[in-house]
């Protein structure tokens, strides 16, 4: 069985390989510090925001480790972003690919979000050194941070593969799709603690937790930085509202998938 499925997949694999290669070598082809602006863009974004609310609005100052927990949450909208964000634009950058050449497109598509992966682990040993000199204590339990940055992952491949495919045919996606992402910014809770929203109102701050970004964040934060940083279901108390993030995500990706599918036929003669 495995056999087959390596045979069957052997091609898109060895193709996924090279574009990771690719897109990573490009990325920053030209750069006088080259691989190191994975590493500062968000630690320069991070001195700022920190600054600015942290230092002299004072955001965040009864929160245990906030300061990390900002960090940590930039990094994994950073993240977030930039697998969106190229993906918008995946198919239509391949195009003469595309035109010339028959192999499955969602190789495009997975290539950008495998290398934006791999700039998360590397900014990830970032945040792992601002947790030691912190003095986070690390236990076993922080293991269970991993499934939520798994379920932010999927959340994104799955929109990248709606975005993609949309964005053959209409460009306008591309604007439309950085207003609502300055929106969902701001509505993720990544500069600012889910408590001060609590404060304000119990029903916001789980229905701004019903977003997948917000809730895979704050979920991350609870299991690697404190538990003192609610999660859904803490809130709620209710394993089903609990689930609706993750429902959202798996519908997301189903619906993506089953889309890209249904349009890639049709990419070359509409590049």
């Amino acid at each position: 069985m495995y056999k087959n499925l390596y045979k069957k997949y052997r091609y898109s694999l060895i193709l996924l390989r090279e574009l990771v290669i690719t897109e990573f070598k490009l990325r920053y082809q030209g750069s006088v510090l080259g691989y190191l602006w994975s590493l500062l863009r968000p630690l320069f974004l991070f001195v700022i925001l920190y600054f600015v609310f942290v230092y002299f609005l004072r955001i965040g100052s009864d929160v245990p480790h906030w300061p990390v927990a900002m960090l940590l949450g930039i990094v994994l909208w950073n993240f977030f972003s930039e697998v969106t964000n190229n993906g918008v634009t995946s198919i239509v950058n391949r195009g003469d690919v595309i035109r010339k050449i028959n192999f499955p497109k969602y190789v495009i598509v997975i290539a950008g979000s495998v290398s934006a992966l791999i700039n998360l682990g590397i900014n990830l040993l970032v945040v792992a050194v601002f947790l030691f000199f912190n003095g986070v204590e690390l236990h076993w339990s922080s293991l269970l941070a991993l499934p939520y940055i798994v379920e932010l992952f999927v959340f994104a491949l799955g929109l990248s593969f709606i975005l993609s495919a949309v964005f053959v045919k209409l460009r306008d996606i591309n604007y439309i799709w950085e207003i609502i992402m300055q929106g969902l910014f701001y509505a993720s809770a990544v500069i600012y603690p889910i408590a001060m929203v609590l404060e304000r109102s119990q029903t916001l701050g789980q229905v701004l937790l019903l977003n997948p970004v917000a809730q895979s964040i704050q979920d991350v934060r609870h299991h690697l930085v404190s538990d003192v940083n609610p999660t859904l279901y803490g809130l709620s108390g209710n394993i089903w509202v609990a689930i609706i993030p993750i429902a959202l995500v798996v519908v997301t990706f189903i619906a993506g998938a089953w889309y890209f599918k249904l349009k890639s036929p049709s990419f070359a003669e509409n590049l």
